[in-house]
């Protein structure tokens, strides 16, 4: 199952998408008092909920499909709320990207980290798919792009063990790290530099962990106006899924509805020689397998 937040005529909704092409409105479906308007809402219905969200995608008829609104028709909104905690990232987590960041700014290409590193980004930066990406020129001159395959997490959880990691997960998505490099450098940490607003583009879609059969197994690339920058796969993770939870939950609740990025491939605009980093008017496109495509266009500005 694949869920979304849009909007439409009917307003703001929780729906499902059907044969990757028709959305179909899981809160007027529902029926009662306890309707999801959201997927925040969905998430706290735990497994009940699914049943029920299952139930209604299977008793959909071909006659209903054709009348539903296609996934192009409807605003498609940030599959979380920007009320919620902030976005947890992980840090250099692929290999050949560590490489890439270490000659870029003068390191050994063989420094790796010994542990994950975590940073976050607050949900003000939340931009949904089809959303604009802001340039921010008159703050960064080296706005750069990471596609990332990101957790949502489904259970409340602390001290999460291996065996119980994969159960808190309720599904997954595809993030654009969107960060000004030289920001990040300026401050000496990387909270400031990933979290201009809008550089959090999160969607369109919520893969239900049923139907991810090993989220450590997934092909992810990246295309700035069509040119392909990046492209790799989860497998070639440090840390994966379930050891980024484990880390990350030590001694810390995770709460339903806590989102977890999970670092990005090589590839990036200022590992380039020369650099090539966002300008204004080009579209990103992050993809990963499984769960679709999340597209995004640079702006000077948002009216």
């Amino acid at each position: 199952m694949k869920f979304l937040n849009y909007s439409h005529t009917t307003g703001q909704r929780l729906g499902l998408l059907v044969n990757e092409t028709h959305v179909f409105d899981l809160t007027s479906a529902w029926g009662g008092a306890n309707a999801p308007a959201n997927l925040d809402a969905l998430i706290l219905l735990g497994d009940e909920g699914i049943a029920r969200a299952k139930a209604l995608e299977a008793a959909i008829g071909t006659a209903e499909l054709n009348q539903l609104p296609r996934l192009g028709d409807v605003q498609v909104l940030a599959p979380v709320s920007e009320s919620g905690r902030n976005v947890f990232n992980v840090g250099r987590n692929y290999r050949e990207h560590i490489i890439e960041g270490n000659l870029a700014n003068g390191r050994p290409a063989n420094a790796f980290p010994p542990a994950i590193e975590f940073f976050t980004k607050p949900r003000t930066a939340l931009a949904a798919h089809g959303a604009p990406i802001l340039r921010h020129a008159h703050l960064t001159k080296s706005l750069d792009y990471e596609v990332e395959l990101a957790i949502l997490i489904g259970k409340r959880g602390r001290d999460i063990s291996p065996e119980q990691a994969m159960s808190h997960v309720f599904g997954y998505t595809i993030l654009n790290d969107v960060t000004a490099r030289d920001l990040q450098k300026l401050h000496g940490q990387w909270f400031k530099g990933k979290s201009l607003d809008t550089s959090c583009p999160l969607g369109p879609v919520v893969v239900h962990a049923s139907a991810i059969a090993d989220p450590n197994n997934l092909g992810l690339a990246l295309e700035v106006d069509g040119e392909l920058r990046q492209e790799d796969n989860t497998n070639s993770m440090i840390f994966d899924v379930a050891t980024v939870i484990v880390q990350l939950s030590a001694g810390m609740t995770l709460l339903p509805g806590d989102v977890i990025a999970t670092g990005t491939p090589k590839g990036v605009g200022f590992a380039m020689q020369p650099p090539r980093c966002l300008e204004t008017g080009q579209t990103i496109r992050a993809r990963v397998e499984g769960i679709g495509e999340l597209v995004n266009t640079v702006v000077d500005h948002i009216d």
